[in-house]
């Protein structure tokens, strides 16, 4: 019995406990494509990753309710634009095809994703 109450208490926490876009977790989208955008971040070699699958975002904000974030609710961040695919494609969605912007306000890597249906 107590094996089983552990093991369910484990399966609960997993979906509880997800990483998320606007409090939608990855695993739950319900779209057939979905766009990363990844832009540089100063004095870092790490890289900003958000989310569009055409969603309304919850507020008008300074922060963007399109970044993903770890199960703490906290913004996830990435070493390149690869770990994020990689990411992505364990929870689900595999890679179309990509571009890039490079001008001066915008310089930023696409990745566009489907789903694994």
């Amino acid at each position: 019995m107590k094996k089983l109450f552990t093991f369910s208490l484990i399966t609960f926490a997993s979906f509880v406990f997800a990483q998320t876009v606007n409090d939608v977790p990855i695993k739950d989208i319900d779209v057939d494509y979905v766009q990363i955008i990844g832009t540089g971040r100063s004095l870092s070699t790490k890289v900003n990753v958000e989310i569009d699958f055409g969603q309304e975002t919850k507020s008008i904000s300074f922060k963007n309710g399109t970044s993903i974030k770890d199960e703490r609710g906290r913004n996830m961040k990435f070493n390149s634009m690869m770990d994020a695919l990689n990411f992505m494609s364990a929870n689900g969605y595999y890679f179309q095809f990509a571009y890039t912007t490079n001008d001066e306000k915008d310089r930023a890597i696409y990745y566009i994703l489907k789903k694994n249906k």
